[in-house]
Protein backbone atom coordinates (compact mmCIF):
# COMPACT_ATOMS: atom_id res chain seq x y z
CA UNK A 1 0.00 0.00 0.00
CA UNK A 2 1.25 3.37 -1.14
CA UNK A 3 1.57 6.09 1.77
CA UNK A 4 -0.26 8.36 -0.78
CA UNK A 5 -2.73 6.94 -1.51
CA UNK A 6 -6.16 7.27 0.36
CA UNK A 7 -8.90 4.72 0.94
CA UNK A 8 -12.84 4.92 1.51
CA UNK A 9 -15.45 2.56 1.78
CA UNK A 10 -19.14 3.63 -0.09
CA UNK A 11 -21.86 1.59 1.64
CA UNK A 12 -23.89 3.14 -1.93
CA UNK A 13 -27.70 2.52 -0.09
CA UNK A 14 -30.91 3.09 -1.82
CA UNK A 15 -32.10 5.96 1.37
CA UNK A 16 -28.66 6.48 2.89
CA UNK A 17 -25.24 6.56 1.60
CA UNK A 18 -22.23 5.96 4.00
CA UNK A 19 -18.59 7.08 3.86
CA UNK A 20 -16.05 5.34 6.11
CA UNK A 21 -11.96 6.17 6.07
CA UNK A 22 -9.88 3.86 7.80
CA UNK A 23 -8.13 5.77 10.85
CA UNK A 24 -11.69 8.36 10.64
CA UNK A 25 -14.67 6.09 11.05
CA UNK A 26 -17.39 6.89 9.13
CA UNK A 27 -17.03 10.07 7.81
CA UNK A 28 -20.56 10.64 6.13
CA UNK A 29 -23.91 9.44 6.51
CA UNK A 30 -26.53 10.84 4.19
CA UNK A 31 -29.54 10.01 2.26
CA UNK A 32 -29.13 8.74 -1.67
CA UNK A 33 -31.34 11.36 -2.87
CA UNK A 34 -30.34 14.06 -5.98
CA UNK A 35 -32.32 16.73 -6.23
CA UNK A 36 -32.19 18.04 -10.20
CA UNK A 37 -33.68 21.15 -12.32
CA UNK A 38 -35.84 20.08 -15.19
CA UNK A 39 -34.66 23.23 -17.43
CA UNK A 40 -31.03 22.74 -17.48
CA UNK A 41 -30.77 19.47 -16.23
CA UNK A 42 -28.27 20.81 -13.10
CA UNK A 43 -27.79 18.90 -10.25
CA UNK A 44 -28.84 21.63 -7.62
CA UNK A 45 -28.11 19.67 -4.42
CA UNK A 46 -27.32 16.18 -3.55
CA UNK A 47 -27.81 14.01 0.29
CA UNK A 48 -29.52 16.17 3.31
CA UNK A 49 -29.90 19.40 1.58
CA UNK A 50 -31.72 17.54 -1.11
CA UNK A 51 -33.99 15.19 0.84
CA UNK A 52 -35.77 17.89 2.70
CA UNK A 53 -37.16 18.73 -1.14
CA UNK A 54 -38.59 15.42 -1.10
CA UNK A 55 -42.23 15.65 -2.35
CA UNK A 56 -42.09 19.62 -1.41
CA UNK A 57 -40.20 20.80 -4.88
CA UNK A 58 -41.76 23.28 -7.69
CA UNK A 59 -42.70 21.43 -10.88
CA UNK A 60 -39.01 22.85 -12.42
CA UNK A 61 -37.06 20.80 -9.83
CA UNK A 62 -37.38 16.93 -9.49
CA UNK A 63 -36.18 15.36 -5.70
CA UNK A 64 -35.41 11.72 -6.54
CA UNK A 65 -33.65 8.79 -5.52
CA UNK A 66 -30.63 7.40 -8.06
CA UNK A 67 -30.58 3.66 -6.40
CA UNK A 68 -33.46 2.00 -6.66
CA UNK A 69 -33.65 -1.53 -4.82
CA UNK A 70 -30.00 -1.33 -4.32
CA UNK A 71 -29.24 -1.08 -8.14
CA UNK A 72 -28.18 1.94 -10.26
CA UNK A 73 -31.14 3.56 -11.77
CA UNK A 74 -29.40 6.34 -13.30
CA UNK A 75 -26.12 6.61 -14.35
CA UNK A 76 -25.33 10.38 -14.43
CA UNK A 77 -26.73 11.10 -11.21
CA UNK A 78 -25.45 8.31 -9.32
CA UNK A 79 -22.19 9.52 -10.64
CA UNK A 80 -22.66 13.14 -9.67
CA UNK A 81 -24.18 12.00 -6.38
CA UNK A 82 -20.30 9.56 -5.32
CA UNK A 83 -18.48 12.69 -6.70
CA UNK A 84 -20.10 14.88 -3.86
CA UNK A 85 -19.57 12.17 -1.41
CA UNK A 86 -15.95 11.49 -2.55
CA UNK A 87 -15.04 14.87 -2.24
CA UNK A 88 -16.60 15.45 1.20
CA UNK A 89 -15.07 12.95 2.63
CA UNK A 90 -11.72 13.36 1.53
CA UNK A 91 -9.75 16.59 2.84
CA UNK A 92 -8.99 19.40 0.88
CA UNK A 93 -5.55 18.66 0.59
CA UNK A 94 -6.25 15.22 -1.39
CA UNK A 95 -4.59 15.42 -4.32
CA UNK A 96 -4.36 12.02 -4.91
CA UNK A 97 -6.93 9.66 -6.41
CA UNK A 98 -8.98 7.31 -3.60
CA UNK A 99 -8.95 3.40 -4.04
CA UNK A 100 -12.97 2.70 -3.28
CA UNK A 101 -14.39 -0.15 -2.36
CA UNK A 102 -18.30 -0.16 -2.93
CA UNK A 103 -20.94 -2.37 -1.86
CA UNK A 104 -23.47 -4.31 -3.80
CA UNK A 105 -26.64 -6.37 -3.56
CA UNK A 106 -25.81 -10.11 -3.28
CA UNK A 107 -28.48 -11.05 -6.33
CA UNK A 108 -26.68 -7.97 -8.39
CA UNK A 109 -25.96 -9.05 -12.09
CA UNK A 110 -22.48 -8.79 -13.57
CA UNK A 111 -23.98 -5.07 -16.05
CA UNK A 112 -24.96 -3.96 -12.39
CA UNK A 113 -21.67 -4.54 -11.24
CA UNK A 114 -19.99 -2.91 -13.84
CA UNK A 115 -22.08 0.19 -13.76
CA UNK A 116 -20.87 0.71 -9.74
CA UNK A 117 -17.40 0.48 -10.71
CA UNK A 118 -17.58 2.66 -13.84
CA UNK A 119 -19.45 5.29 -11.72
CA UNK A 120 -16.93 5.18 -9.16
CA UNK A 121 -14.40 5.56 -11.51
CA UNK A 122 -16.08 8.35 -13.46
CA UNK A 123 -16.47 9.99 -10.04
CA UNK A 124 -13.00 10.44 -9.31
CA UNK A 125 -11.84 6.76 -7.86
CA UNK A 126 -8.40 5.66 -8.60
CA UNK A 127 -9.99 1.95 -8.42
CA UNK A 128 -12.45 0.44 -7.42
CA UNK A 129 -13.71 -2.65 -5.60
CA UNK A 130 -17.32 -4.49 -5.16
CA UNK A 131 -18.05 -6.50 -2.57
CA UNK A 132 -21.61 -8.08 -2.05
CA UNK A 133 -23.09 -6.41 0.70
CA UNK A 134 -23.65 -9.52 3.16
CA UNK A 135 -20.09 -10.56 2.96
CA UNK A 136 -18.98 -6.53 4.62
CA UNK A 137 -22.35 -7.03 7.03
CA UNK A 138 -20.53 -10.01 8.60
CA UNK A 139 -17.74 -8.17 8.98
CA UNK A 140 -18.52 -5.54 10.07
CA UNK A 141 -20.81 -7.30 12.90
CA UNK A 142 -17.56 -8.91 13.53
CA UNK A 143 -17.95 -12.35 12.17
CA UNK A 144 -14.76 -14.33 11.78
CA UNK A 145 -16.14 -14.99 7.99
CA UNK A 146 -12.83 -16.86 7.49
CA UNK A 147 -13.53 -20.14 9.88
CA UNK A 148 -14.45 -23.28 8.43
CA UNK A 149 -18.35 -22.51 10.05
CA UNK A 150 -21.49 -21.80 8.91
CA UNK A 151 -22.83 -18.43 9.86
CA UNK A 152 -26.03 -16.37 8.37
CA UNK A 153 -26.58 -13.09 7.88
CA UNK A 154 -29.80 -11.14 7.08
CA UNK A 155 -29.24 -7.19 6.02
CA UNK A 156 -32.55 -5.50 5.37
CA UNK A 157 -31.52 -2.13 3.97
CA UNK A 158 -34.19 0.47 2.37
CA UNK A 159 -34.19 -1.18 -0.93
CA UNK A 160 -33.41 -4.45 -0.66
CA UNK A 161 -33.42 -7.63 1.71
CA UNK A 162 -29.77 -9.32 1.12
CA UNK A 163 -30.01 -13.30 2.97
CA UNK A 164 -26.74 -15.22 3.12
CA UNK A 165 -24.74 -17.79 4.72
CA UNK A 166 -21.18 -17.57 4.87
CA UNK A 167 -18.59 -19.86 5.34
CA UNK A 168 -14.65 -19.71 4.41
CA UNK A 169 -14.76 -16.22 3.68
CA UNK A 170 -17.45 -16.97 0.49
CA UNK A 171 -21.43 -16.91 -0.22
CA UNK A 172 -22.18 -20.70 0.06
CA UNK A 173 -26.11 -19.98 -0.38
CA UNK A 174 -27.53 -16.64 -0.55
CA UNK A 175 -30.73 -14.79 -2.08
CA UNK A 176 -31.71 -11.02 -2.64
CA UNK A 177 -35.24 -9.81 -2.76
CA UNK A 178 -35.96 -6.41 -3.54
CA UNK A 179 -38.54 -5.86 -0.06
CA UNK A 180 -37.40 -3.68 2.65
CA UNK A 181 -38.25 -0.35 4.49
CA UNK A 182 -39.02 1.62 1.34
CA UNK A 183 -41.65 -1.26 0.36
CA UNK A 184 -42.75 -1.10 4.05
CA UNK A 185 -42.96 3.21 3.73
CA UNK A 186 -45.30 3.01 0.40
CA UNK A 187 -46.95 -0.49 2.27
CA UNK A 188 -47.86 1.70 5.29
CA UNK A 189 -48.66 4.68 2.76
CA UNK A 190 -51.28 2.51 0.80
CA UNK A 191 -53.02 0.76 3.87
CA UNK A 192 -53.75 4.44 5.14
CA UNK A 193 -55.00 5.61 1.70
CA UNK A 194 -57.47 2.92 1.70
CA UNK A 195 -58.42 2.40 5.61
CA UNK A 196 -58.51 6.40 6.47
CA UNK A 197 -59.10 8.25 2.74
CA UNK A 198 -56.20 9.92 3.36
CA UNK A 199 -53.02 10.93 1.28
CA UNK A 200 -49.47 10.45 2.68
CA UNK A 201 -45.99 11.79 1.25
CA UNK A 202 -42.99 9.40 1.43
CA UNK A 203 -41.52 11.13 4.85
CA UNK A 204 -44.70 10.87 6.90
CA UNK A 205 -44.44 6.76 6.03
CA UNK A 206 -41.21 7.00 7.42
CA UNK A 207 -41.54 8.20 10.65
CA UNK A 208 -45.21 6.35 11.45
CA UNK A 209 -42.85 3.14 10.24
CA UNK A 210 -40.14 4.41 12.68
CA UNK A 211 -42.27 5.84 15.85
CA UNK A 212 -45.32 2.94 15.92
CA UNK A 213 -44.51 0.40 13.02
CA UNK A 214 -43.42 -3.02 14.56
CA UNK A 215 -43.21 -6.33 12.89
CA UNK A 216 -45.04 -8.60 15.52
CA UNK A 217 -48.45 -7.56 17.26
CA UNK A 218 -47.61 -6.09 20.80
CA UNK A 219 -49.72 -6.23 23.66
CA UNK A 220 -49.34 -2.29 24.64
CA UNK A 221 -50.30 -0.64 21.44
CA UNK A 222 -48.98 2.44 20.57
CA UNK A 223 -50.89 5.39 18.62
CA UNK A 224 -49.51 8.05 16.25
CA UNK A 225 -51.49 10.94 15.09
CA UNK A 226 -51.24 11.32 11.24
CA UNK A 227 -51.57 14.29 8.68
CA UNK A 228 -52.61 14.04 5.60
CA UNK A 229 -54.88 15.41 2.74
CA UNK A 230 -58.40 14.05 2.81
CA UNK A 231 -58.71 12.34 -0.78
CA UNK A 232 -62.72 12.96 -0.89
CA UNK A 233 -62.88 16.88 -0.16
CA UNK A 234 -58.79 17.19 -0.45
CA UNK A 235 -58.60 19.51 2.50
CA UNK A 236 -55.71 18.71 5.09
CA UNK A 237 -56.73 16.22 8.17
CA UNK A 238 -55.46 14.37 11.17
CA UNK A 239 -56.63 10.16 11.74
CA UNK A 240 -54.84 7.88 15.03
CA UNK A 241 -53.45 5.00 14.20
CA UNK A 242 -52.06 2.62 16.06
CA UNK A 243 -48.82 0.12 15.92
CA UNK A 244 -50.79 -3.07 15.54
CA UNK A 245 -52.43 -2.04 12.59
CA UNK A 246 -49.24 -1.50 11.18
CA UNK A 247 -48.61 -4.96 11.70
CA UNK A 248 -51.53 -5.65 9.68
CA UNK A 249 -51.07 -3.39 6.65
CA UNK A 250 -47.07 -4.58 6.07
CA UNK A 251 -47.95 -8.37 6.48
CA UNK A 252 -47.16 -8.95 2.94
CA UNK A 253 -43.84 -6.85 2.96
CA UNK A 254 -42.78 -9.09 6.13
CA UNK A 255 -44.07 -12.62 4.35
CA UNK A 256 -41.81 -11.77 1.72
CA UNK A 257 -38.76 -11.13 4.00
CA UNK A 258 -39.59 -14.30 6.01
CA UNK A 259 -39.90 -15.97 2.61
CA UNK A 260 -35.84 -15.49 1.49
CA UNK A 261 -34.20 -16.30 4.67
CA UNK A 262 -36.62 -19.61 4.55
CA UNK A 263 -35.74 -20.09 0.99
CA UNK A 264 -31.69 -19.87 2.11
CA UNK A 265 -31.95 -22.24 5.08
CA UNK A 266 -33.63 -25.01 2.65
CA UNK A 267 -30.59 -24.84 0.39
CA UNK A 268 -28.02 -24.75 3.32
CA UNK A 269 -25.79 -28.08 3.42
CA UNK A 270 -26.93 -29.69 6.35
CA UNK A 271 -23.08 -29.49 8.29
CA UNK A 272 -23.74 -25.66 7.86
CA UNK A 273 -27.17 -25.88 8.93
CA UNK A 274 -25.91 -27.13 12.37
CA UNK A 275 -23.49 -24.51 12.78
CA UNK A 276 -26.14 -21.63 11.99
CA UNK A 277 -28.62 -23.39 14.97
CA UNK A 278 -25.94 -22.87 17.17
CA UNK A 279 -24.84 -19.40 16.30
CA UNK A 280 -28.67 -18.09 15.35
CA UNK A 281 -29.20 -15.85 12.40
CA UNK A 282 -27.64 -11.99 12.54
CA UNK A 283 -29.36 -9.06 11.70
CA UNK A 284 -28.08 -5.82 10.34
CA UNK A 285 -28.76 -3.17 8.16
CA UNK A 286 -31.68 -0.31 9.25
CA UNK A 287 -34.53 -1.71 8.54
CA UNK A 288 -33.90 -4.91 10.96
CA UNK A 289 -33.45 -2.26 13.59
CA UNK A 290 -37.07 -1.60 14.65
CA UNK A 291 -39.40 -3.27 16.67
CA UNK A 292 -40.28 -6.89 17.04
CA UNK A 293 -38.24 -7.50 13.26
CA UNK A 294 -35.66 -10.53 15.37
CA UNK A 295 -38.52 -11.59 17.44
CA UNK A 296 -40.70 -12.61 14.05
CA UNK A 297 -37.53 -14.08 12.64
CA UNK A 298 -37.26 -16.49 15.38
CA UNK A 299 -41.19 -17.01 15.65
CA UNK A 300 -41.24 -18.45 11.72
CA UNK A 301 -38.07 -20.33 11.48
CA UNK A 302 -37.30 -21.16 14.85
CA UNK A 303 -33.47 -19.84 14.55
CA UNK A 304 -32.46 -17.61 17.29
CA UNK A 305 -32.02 -14.05 15.85
CA UNK A 306 -30.12 -11.62 17.09
CA UNK A 307 -29.35 -7.59 16.33
CA UNK A 308 -25.97 -6.74 15.18
CA UNK A 309 -24.06 -4.12 16.91
CA UNK A 310 -24.42 -0.79 15.11
CA UNK A 311 -26.64 -2.31 12.61
CA UNK A 312 -27.22 0.56 10.35
CA UNK A 313 -24.10 0.54 10.19
CA UNK A 314 -22.69 -2.91 9.74
CA UNK A 315 -22.02 -2.88 5.83
CA UNK A 316 -19.90 0.35 5.91
CA UNK A 317 -17.45 -0.76 8.44
CA UNK A 318 -17.13 -4.18 6.34
CA UNK A 319 -15.96 -2.00 3.89
CA UNK A 320 -13.43 -0.07 6.20
CA UNK A 321 -12.09 -3.34 7.99
CA UNK A 322 -11.50 -5.17 4.61
CA UNK A 323 -10.01 -1.50 3.28
CA UNK A 324 -7.37 -2.09 5.40
CA UNK A 325 -6.56 -6.24 5.42
CA UNK A 326 -6.77 -6.29 1.23
CA UNK A 327 -4.54 -9.43 1.46
CA UNK A 328 -6.71 -11.40 4.07
CA UNK A 329 -9.80 -10.32 2.48
CA UNK A 330 -8.87 -10.53 -1.42
CA UNK A 331 -10.75 -13.71 -2.17
CA UNK A 332 -14.00 -12.01 -0.77
CA UNK A 333 -14.54 -9.29 -3.05
CA UNK A 334 -15.11 -9.80 -6.20
CA UNK A 335 -14.22 -7.40 -8.95
CA UNK A 336 -11.60 -4.63 -9.11
CA UNK A 337 -10.78 -2.10 -11.82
Amino acid sequence: MSFFTTKLGIDLGTANTLVFVPGRGIVLNEPSVVAVSEMDNRILAVGNDAKDMIGKTPDSIVAYRPMRDGVISDYRVTEAMLRYYINKALKKWDIFKPEVMVSVPAGVTSTERRAVIESAIKAGAKSAFVVKEPILAAIGAGIPIHEARGYMVVDIGGGTTDVAVISLGGIVASTSVKCAGNKIDQAIADYIKKTFNLAIGDQMAEEIKIKIGTAVPMEEELNLIIKGRDFMSGLPRTANINSNEIVKAIGNELRLIVKAIKEVLQNTPPELSADIIDKGITMTGGSSMWRGVPELVYRKTGVRATLADDALFCVVKGTGVALEHLDVYKKSIISKR
